[in-house]
């Protein structure tokens, strides 16, 4: 099955499927900096830097789009805030540490020196290679750097799960469907990984080193796209009553029933009771309740997803949009609704927490959070706003609060097997559905009873 499906994908997307070679010939060595190794690579890899210079694993930005206001402009990890570690600005060299490059170290980074591209961290076949956490994207001292240069080969699930299974600072606790049990998955938690053999990418590869798949700042351009209908047919069921679901529901609404299903994620954070000394106790799941450094958090675990109209697109806060203190804050918003034909019912883990604002500008603060004079050295939030927020070239007033924030996530992993789908039951009952919210969602009452897509 895994050869019928890389031939199906190389027919679809025009990969080119390599096999693992030594390179014990090519990469000998000795190297005394990882770009040195980069240097190697691009001699028999010709122009596969300037691939990967376009690429958004590289910039951290998305497709360009116009706005509502009608400025163009490109969203992505490196220019938007979040409710878990807040911004990229100011605190690169602990963030960049996922980067696929060495040395992003501040805003002066260079992004057209292709020798700063990180090849191991995807090709690494040895499972030794890892970056130093604090280090801007650099190698980890201990890594045997000719060793893992000679070992390289096709990405694995664990390559790609170095950051993308540990964001916002370990495991699992960023996305939710997305954490250490699915690096060896069983099938029952995701049948395309655990029972098919599929790796990542087998779906997210693209030709010429793009990789698929429509994180924020392709939510925020509408591009980049995959689904499920990629590869599975309009009809892929039998009864022709769920077949017709497919134009108003999203696949991942019924075949991803809950996420978070063996590892806990966190669900709030709240950053105003950071600084404190106060004894850090764990919830039933074994999880910390607080970090000093942190604040507060509140962990679930075999969550049911909140749902919403989606047509692909989300609109994004940015810096110095304003606010009101009064309100929670949607750090974004998802487009489509019950008359978007395009927009279907969707999954997403909704994260939620408490993050410091500029009080009299009424506009979130970026702070400094990482590093010299940063909070979780001083804990003075003065100090890290006045820092964060010079680095954005935003005024910062002086005064700050705490405002309440929400923003999703989409859920697109954790896929279980067709017995463990949701049944008609889950969404429509006698006694009214507990899964969805009809008359959120833009319905009077049960489609099943009002004859479909209508108010």
């Amino acid at each position: 099955m895994k050869t019928l499906t890389t031939v199906l994908f190389t027919l679809v997307f025009g990969l080119t499927v390599f096999a693992q070679e030594d390179h014990s010939e090519y990469m000998k060595g000795p190297f005394t900096s990882p770009q040195e190794v980069t240097e190697t690579c691009l001699m028999c890899h010709d122009g596969i830097d300037q691939d990967i210079m376009r690429s958004r694993h590289w910039n951290w930005l998305g497709d360009k789009f116009v706005n509502k206001e009608g400025v163009t402009m490109r969203l992505g990890k490196q220019n938007l805030i979040n409710n878990y570690c807040i911004s990229l600005s100011s605190n690169w060299a602990r963030c960049t540490s996922c980067h696929i490059g060495y040395g992003w170290k501040d805003n002066t980074f260079n992004f057209t020196d292709g020798n700063n591209i990180d090849c191991l961290i995807c090709h690494d076949q040895t499972g030794s290679y890892k970056k130093f956490p604090t280090g801007a994207g650099m190698p980890d001292p201990s890594v045997d750097l000719v060793k893992v240069a000679q070992s390289v080969g096709p990405t694995t699930i664990q390559n790609c799960s170095v950051c993308h299974f540990n964001g916002g600072g370990g495991t699992g606790v960023k996305h939710g469907d997305m954490d250490g049990s699915m690096i060896n998955p069983s099938p029952k938690l995701d049948v395309h990984m655990g029972n098919l053999g599929f790796s990542c990418s087998d779906c997210h590869a693209g030709e010429n080193h793009q990789i698929l798949g429509a994180s924020h700042g392709s939510l925020a351009a509408g591009t980049n796209h995959i689904s499920c209908l990629d590869c599975h047919d309009e009809k892929p069921h039998t009864r022709k009553i769920v077949n017709d679901h497919i134009g108003s529901v999203a696949c991942e609404t019924c075949h991803i029933p809950t996420f978070a299903r063996e590892e806990p994620t966190k669900i709030w954070w709240d950053w105003s009771t950071a600084g404190q000394n106060k004894s850090v106790e764990k919830d039933e799941l074994g999880m910390p309740l607080y970090d000093k450094k942190k604040g507060d958090f509140l962990w679930a675990k075999n969550i049911v997803p909140e749902y919403g109209w989606h047509n692909g697109r989300a609109d994004y806060y940015q810096f110095g949009d304003k606010l009101d203190p009064e309100k929670v804050v949607e750090l974004n918003s998802l487009r489509g609704s019950i008359d978007d034909e395009s927009a279907k019912i969707t999954p997403f883990k909704v994260m939620r927490g408490k993050q410091i604002y500029d009080s009299k500008n009424n506009y979130l603060i970026a702070p400094k959070l990482f590093g010299k004079d940063g909070y979780w050295k001083t804990f003075n939030w003065d100090k890290a706003s006045k820092l964060g927020m010079t680095e954005i070239n935003l005024d910062y007033s002086g005064k700050y609060g705490f405002v309440e924030t929400e923003m999703y996530w989409p859920i697109n992993h954790m896929v279980a097997p067709a017995s463990k789908s949701l049944r008609c039951t889950a969404c429509h009952s006698r006694n009214g559905s507990k899964r969805l919210d009809w008359e959120k969602l833009g319905y009077k009452d049960d489609p099943m009873r009002i004859g479909g897509r209508s108010k």
